[in-house]
Protein backbone atom coordinates (compact mmCIF):
# COMPACT_ATOMS: atom_id res chain seq x y z
CA UNK A 1 0.00 0.00 0.00
CA UNK A 2 1.08 3.42 -0.85
CA UNK A 3 0.09 6.70 0.47
CA UNK A 4 0.99 9.89 -1.44
CA UNK A 5 1.20 12.75 1.03
CA UNK A 6 3.03 16.12 1.94
CA UNK A 7 1.18 18.41 4.42
CA UNK A 8 -2.07 19.44 3.76
CA UNK A 9 -1.23 18.43 0.01
CA UNK A 10 -3.83 16.22 -1.96
CA UNK A 11 -3.42 12.80 -0.90
CA UNK A 12 -4.32 9.57 -2.30
CA UNK A 13 -3.81 5.86 -1.47
CA UNK A 14 -2.72 3.52 -3.85
CA UNK A 15 -3.99 -0.57 -2.53
CA UNK A 16 -1.49 -2.24 -4.97
CA UNK A 17 1.02 -1.62 -7.53
CA UNK A 18 -1.09 -3.01 -10.14
CA UNK A 19 -3.87 -0.69 -9.31
CA UNK A 20 -5.13 1.74 -11.93
CA UNK A 21 -7.37 3.83 -9.63
CA UNK A 22 -5.98 5.04 -6.49
CA UNK A 23 -8.26 6.58 -3.09
CA UNK A 24 -8.91 10.20 -2.22
CA UNK A 25 -8.42 10.78 1.34
CA UNK A 26 -9.03 14.07 2.31
CA UNK A 27 -11.59 15.53 4.16
CA UNK A 28 -13.70 17.00 2.35
CA UNK A 29 -12.27 15.61 -1.14
CA UNK A 30 -10.36 17.87 -3.66
CA UNK A 31 -11.21 19.96 -6.70
CA UNK A 32 -10.80 20.08 -9.80
CA UNK A 33 -6.93 21.09 -10.76
CA UNK A 34 -5.73 19.58 -7.49
CA UNK A 35 -2.26 18.23 -7.98
CA UNK A 36 -0.56 14.92 -6.35
CA UNK A 37 3.16 15.04 -4.92
CA UNK A 38 3.45 12.47 -8.21
CA UNK A 39 2.00 14.81 -10.46
CA UNK A 40 -1.61 13.11 -11.15
CA UNK A 41 -3.90 15.98 -11.52
CA UNK A 42 -7.55 16.09 -10.73
CA UNK A 43 -9.61 16.96 -14.04
CA UNK A 44 -12.99 16.98 -11.84
CA UNK A 45 -13.78 17.11 -8.29
CA UNK A 46 -13.67 13.97 -6.22
CA UNK A 47 -15.24 13.54 -2.72
CA UNK A 48 -12.85 11.75 0.25
CA UNK A 49 -12.75 8.03 -0.22
CA UNK A 50 -13.48 7.94 -4.31
CA UNK A 51 -11.59 6.09 -6.96
CA UNK A 52 -9.68 8.20 -9.04
CA UNK A 53 -7.97 6.89 -12.09
CA UNK A 54 -4.02 6.96 -12.26
CA UNK A 55 -3.90 6.49 -16.49
CA UNK A 56 -6.44 6.77 -19.03
CA UNK A 57 -8.79 3.42 -19.52
CA UNK A 58 -10.35 2.73 -22.62
CA UNK A 59 -14.31 1.60 -22.84
CA UNK A 60 -13.68 -2.48 -22.18
CA UNK A 61 -10.56 -2.25 -20.04
CA UNK A 62 -10.28 -3.51 -16.57
CA UNK A 63 -9.97 -1.37 -13.76
CA UNK A 64 -8.62 -2.46 -11.06
CA UNK A 65 -8.46 -1.94 -7.01
CA UNK A 66 -6.88 -4.52 -4.00
CA UNK A 67 -4.69 -5.43 -7.54
CA UNK A 68 -8.18 -7.20 -8.81
CA UNK A 69 -10.76 -6.34 -11.18
CA UNK A 70 -13.11 -4.87 -9.66
CA UNK A 71 -15.06 -4.23 -12.78
CA UNK A 72 -14.82 -2.93 -16.78
CA UNK A 73 -15.15 0.56 -17.97
CA UNK A 74 -18.45 1.51 -19.49
CA UNK A 75 -16.95 3.95 -21.18
CA UNK A 76 -13.32 5.98 -21.95
CA UNK A 77 -12.13 7.06 -18.08
CA UNK A 78 -9.63 9.98 -18.75
CA UNK A 79 -6.16 10.38 -15.84
CA UNK A 80 -7.62 12.12 -13.25
CA UNK A 81 -11.00 11.65 -13.19
CA UNK A 82 -13.94 10.48 -10.76
CA UNK A 83 -14.45 6.66 -11.02
CA UNK A 84 -17.72 5.77 -10.06
CA UNK A 85 -19.66 2.67 -9.60
CA UNK A 86 -22.18 3.74 -12.76
CA UNK A 87 -19.27 3.83 -14.98
CA UNK A 88 -18.07 0.18 -14.10
CA UNK A 89 -20.03 -3.20 -15.74
CA UNK A 90 -19.21 -5.82 -13.17
CA UNK A 91 -17.01 -9.03 -13.62
CA UNK A 92 -18.50 -11.77 -14.92
CA UNK A 93 -19.31 -14.69 -11.99
CA UNK A 94 -16.54 -17.38 -12.20
CA UNK A 95 -17.55 -21.13 -11.80
CA UNK A 96 -17.63 -22.01 -8.70
CA UNK A 97 -16.20 -25.90 -10.02
CA UNK A 98 -13.15 -23.68 -10.88
CA UNK A 99 -12.40 -21.82 -8.26
CA UNK A 100 -9.20 -22.10 -7.13
CA UNK A 101 -8.60 -24.53 -3.32
CA UNK A 102 -7.92 -21.82 -0.73
CA UNK A 103 -6.16 -24.54 1.09
CA UNK A 104 -2.88 -23.15 1.99
CA UNK A 105 -1.63 -23.09 5.43
CA UNK A 106 0.53 -19.83 6.13
CA UNK A 107 3.52 -20.85 8.31
CA UNK A 108 3.48 -20.29 11.81
CA UNK A 109 4.41 -16.68 13.56
CA UNK A 110 6.52 -17.25 16.64
CA UNK A 111 4.71 -17.16 20.23
CA UNK A 112 3.93 -14.38 22.26
CA UNK A 113 4.44 -15.67 25.96
CA UNK A 114 3.51 -13.97 29.27
CA UNK A 115 0.62 -11.50 27.90
CA UNK A 116 -2.92 -11.20 30.48
CA UNK A 117 -5.38 -9.25 30.47
CA UNK A 118 -7.72 -8.32 33.77
CA UNK A 119 -11.12 -10.12 33.11
CA UNK A 120 -13.75 -11.81 35.15
CA UNK A 121 -13.73 -15.27 35.42
CA UNK A 122 -16.98 -17.22 35.45
CA UNK A 123 -18.17 -20.44 37.05
CA UNK A 124 -17.78 -22.33 33.95
CA UNK A 125 -14.16 -21.58 33.53
CA UNK A 126 -14.73 -18.17 30.44
CA UNK A 127 -13.44 -15.11 31.34
CA UNK A 128 -15.17 -11.67 30.29
CA UNK A 129 -13.96 -8.27 30.02
CA UNK A 130 -17.02 -6.67 31.38
CA UNK A 131 -19.72 -7.15 34.98
CA UNK A 132 -23.08 -6.70 33.20
CA UNK A 133 -26.15 -8.02 33.90
CA UNK A 134 -27.94 -9.21 30.99
CA UNK A 135 -32.31 -9.68 31.20
CA UNK A 136 -32.99 -12.03 28.13
CA UNK A 137 -36.70 -12.04 26.48
CA UNK A 138 -38.90 -14.69 24.86
CA UNK A 139 -40.75 -12.71 22.53
CA UNK A 140 -40.60 -9.32 21.08
CA UNK A 141 -43.88 -8.46 22.57
CA UNK A 142 -42.26 -7.44 26.11
CA UNK A 143 -39.49 -5.38 24.74
CA UNK A 144 -41.08 -2.08 25.70
CA UNK A 145 -41.72 -3.27 29.42
CA UNK A 146 -38.43 -4.55 29.79
CA UNK A 147 -36.70 -1.31 28.06
CA UNK A 148 -38.71 1.16 30.47
CA UNK A 149 -37.45 -1.29 33.66
CA UNK A 150 -33.29 -1.09 32.65
CA UNK A 151 -34.03 2.59 31.82
CA UNK A 152 -35.20 2.99 35.45
CA UNK A 153 -32.44 0.04 36.88
CA UNK A 154 -29.91 1.98 35.49
CA UNK A 155 -31.29 5.44 36.91
CA UNK A 156 -31.82 4.15 39.90
CA UNK A 157 -30.08 0.93 40.97
CA UNK A 158 -27.47 0.35 39.02
CA UNK A 159 -25.46 3.68 41.23
CA UNK A 160 -25.80 1.69 44.50
CA UNK A 161 -23.79 -1.51 42.33
CA UNK A 162 -20.32 0.52 41.17
CA UNK A 163 -18.91 -2.84 40.49
CA UNK A 164 -21.53 -3.38 37.95
CA UNK A 165 -20.62 -2.18 34.72
CA UNK A 166 -24.12 -1.76 32.81
CA UNK A 167 -27.31 -3.37 32.44
CA UNK A 168 -28.56 -4.38 28.99
CA UNK A 169 -32.06 -5.61 27.54
CA UNK A 170 -31.04 -9.17 25.06
CA UNK A 171 -34.39 -8.26 22.62
CA UNK A 172 -35.17 -9.84 19.49
CA UNK A 173 -37.77 -10.09 16.89
CA UNK A 174 -38.39 -13.55 17.31
CA UNK A 175 -40.58 -16.15 19.61
CA UNK A 176 -43.97 -15.38 18.67
CA UNK A 177 -46.08 -16.94 15.76
CA UNK A 178 -42.99 -19.13 14.35
CA UNK A 179 -42.43 -22.49 13.83
CA UNK A 180 -40.48 -23.41 16.56
CA UNK A 181 -40.26 -27.33 15.43
CA UNK A 182 -39.46 -26.21 12.15
CA UNK A 183 -36.01 -28.00 10.67
CA UNK A 184 -34.10 -24.85 10.97
CA UNK A 185 -35.72 -23.33 14.15
CA UNK A 186 -32.58 -24.21 16.04
CA UNK A 187 -30.39 -21.13 14.74
CA UNK A 188 -32.32 -18.44 16.40
CA UNK A 189 -33.23 -20.40 19.66
CA UNK A 190 -29.35 -21.15 19.58
CA UNK A 191 -28.32 -17.44 18.86
CA UNK A 192 -30.08 -15.98 22.20
CA UNK A 193 -29.27 -18.71 24.16
CA UNK A 194 -25.88 -18.24 23.40
CA UNK A 195 -26.30 -14.00 23.49
CA UNK A 196 -27.59 -14.98 27.53
CA UNK A 197 -24.54 -16.48 27.79
CA UNK A 198 -22.24 -14.77 26.80
CA UNK A 199 -19.09 -14.28 29.46
CA UNK A 200 -19.36 -10.84 29.89
CA UNK A 201 -22.97 -11.15 31.86
CA UNK A 202 -21.48 -13.55 34.86
CA UNK A 203 -24.00 -16.03 34.57
CA UNK A 204 -26.58 -14.06 36.33
CA UNK A 205 -29.50 -15.42 34.19
CA UNK A 206 -32.95 -13.56 34.35
CA UNK A 207 -35.54 -14.32 31.33
CA UNK A 208 -39.15 -11.82 31.06
CA UNK A 209 -41.44 -13.76 29.42
CA UNK A 210 -45.25 -13.06 28.52
CA UNK A 211 -46.65 -16.31 29.03
CA UNK A 212 -48.16 -17.65 25.18
CA UNK A 213 -45.04 -17.51 22.46
CA UNK A 214 -44.19 -20.01 20.73
CA UNK A 215 -40.26 -19.82 22.38
CA UNK A 216 -40.41 -20.83 26.01
CA UNK A 217 -38.16 -20.10 28.19
CA UNK A 218 -36.75 -23.90 29.04
CA UNK A 219 -35.40 -23.66 25.26
CA UNK A 220 -33.58 -20.60 26.18
CA UNK A 221 -32.60 -21.96 29.44
CA UNK A 222 -30.79 -25.26 30.30
CA UNK A 223 -31.05 -26.41 34.13
CA UNK A 224 -27.69 -28.16 33.53
CA UNK A 225 -25.83 -25.47 31.81
CA UNK A 226 -22.98 -24.68 33.67
CA UNK A 227 -22.49 -20.99 31.97
CA UNK A 228 -25.76 -19.89 33.68
CA UNK A 229 -26.80 -19.56 37.50
CA UNK A 230 -30.57 -20.82 38.49
CA UNK A 231 -30.74 -21.26 41.77
CA UNK A 232 -32.71 -17.88 42.32
CA UNK A 233 -35.68 -17.08 40.61
CA UNK A 234 -35.20 -16.44 37.03
CA UNK A 235 -38.30 -16.14 35.04
CA UNK A 236 -40.56 -13.70 35.33
CA UNK A 237 -43.97 -14.32 32.83
CA UNK A 238 -45.99 -11.17 32.28
CA UNK A 239 -49.04 -12.48 31.69
CA UNK A 240 -49.54 -14.81 34.91
CA UNK A 241 -47.14 -12.89 37.63
CA UNK A 242 -48.43 -8.72 37.10
CA UNK A 243 -51.71 -6.69 37.65
CA UNK A 244 -50.46 -4.17 35.82
CA UNK A 245 -47.83 -1.82 34.16
CA UNK A 246 -46.44 -0.36 37.42
CA UNK A 247 -46.22 -4.17 39.08
CA UNK A 248 -44.45 -5.51 36.07
CA UNK A 249 -41.81 -2.37 36.23
CA UNK A 250 -41.03 -3.10 40.23
CA UNK A 251 -41.41 -7.01 39.64
CA UNK A 252 -38.70 -6.84 37.34
CA UNK A 253 -36.35 -4.05 39.10
CA UNK A 254 -36.85 -6.35 42.27
CA UNK A 255 -35.57 -9.57 40.06
CA UNK A 256 -32.67 -7.27 39.01
CA UNK A 257 -31.51 -5.52 41.87
CA UNK A 258 -30.93 -9.96 43.38
CA UNK A 259 -28.81 -10.37 40.91
CA UNK A 260 -26.64 -6.36 40.67
CA UNK A 261 -26.03 -7.59 44.65
CA UNK A 262 -23.86 -10.94 43.56
CA UNK A 263 -22.06 -9.42 40.20
CA UNK A 264 -20.98 -6.47 42.80
CA UNK A 265 -19.32 -9.30 44.37
CA UNK A 266 -16.88 -10.04 41.08
CA UNK A 267 -13.59 -8.75 40.90
CA UNK A 268 -10.99 -8.83 38.22
CA UNK A 269 -8.72 -10.91 37.97
CA UNK A 270 -5.35 -11.70 35.87
CA UNK A 271 -6.04 -14.17 33.63
CA UNK A 272 -3.59 -15.06 30.35
CA UNK A 273 -4.52 -13.40 26.94
CA UNK A 274 -5.11 -17.08 25.27
CA UNK A 275 -8.50 -16.51 27.62
CA UNK A 276 -9.78 -13.94 25.77
CA UNK A 277 -12.51 -14.66 23.10
CA UNK A 278 -12.35 -12.08 19.74
CA UNK A 279 -15.36 -11.51 17.97
CA UNK A 280 -15.80 -9.16 14.77
CA UNK A 281 -18.78 -7.75 12.84
CA UNK A 282 -18.87 -5.68 9.97
CA UNK A 283 -20.32 -2.42 11.58
CA UNK A 284 -20.84 -1.24 7.59
CA UNK A 285 -18.15 -1.33 5.20
CA UNK A 286 -16.59 1.88 3.25
CA UNK A 287 -14.11 2.79 1.37
CA UNK A 288 -11.72 2.91 3.95
CA UNK A 289 -12.99 -0.21 5.48
CA UNK A 290 -10.36 -2.29 3.07
CA UNK A 291 -7.30 -0.03 3.82
CA UNK A 292 -7.82 1.00 8.26
CA UNK A 293 -10.36 -1.13 10.00
CA UNK A 294 -9.61 -4.98 8.47
CA UNK A 295 -5.92 -4.74 8.37
CA UNK A 296 -5.52 -3.68 12.07
CA UNK A 297 -8.47 -6.31 13.03
CA UNK A 298 -6.19 -8.83 11.17
CA UNK A 299 -3.37 -7.80 12.71
CA UNK A 300 -4.63 -7.73 16.11
CA UNK A 301 -6.57 -11.51 15.16
CA UNK A 302 -2.77 -12.67 14.95
CA UNK A 303 -1.00 -11.41 18.15
CA UNK A 304 -4.28 -13.29 19.89
CA UNK A 305 -3.29 -16.10 18.31
CA UNK A 306 0.18 -15.68 18.57
CA UNK A 307 -0.94 -15.45 22.67
CA UNK A 308 -2.60 -18.69 22.69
Amino acid sequence: MQLIEHSDSPRYVRLHDDDNVVVVVNDGGLGEGARFADGLTLVEGVPQSHKVATVAIAKGEPVRRYGQIIGYALEDLHQGSWVQESQLAMPSAPELDSLPRCDAVPHPLPPLEGFTFEGYRNADGTVGTRNILGITTTVQCVTGVLEHAVKRIRSELLPKYPNVDDVVAITHSYGCGVAINARDAYIPIRTVRNLARNPNLGGEALVISLGCEKLQAGQVMHENDPSVDLSDPWLYRLQDASLGFVEMIEQIMALAETRLKKLDLRRRETVPASELILGMQCGGSDAFSGITANPALGYAADLLVRAG
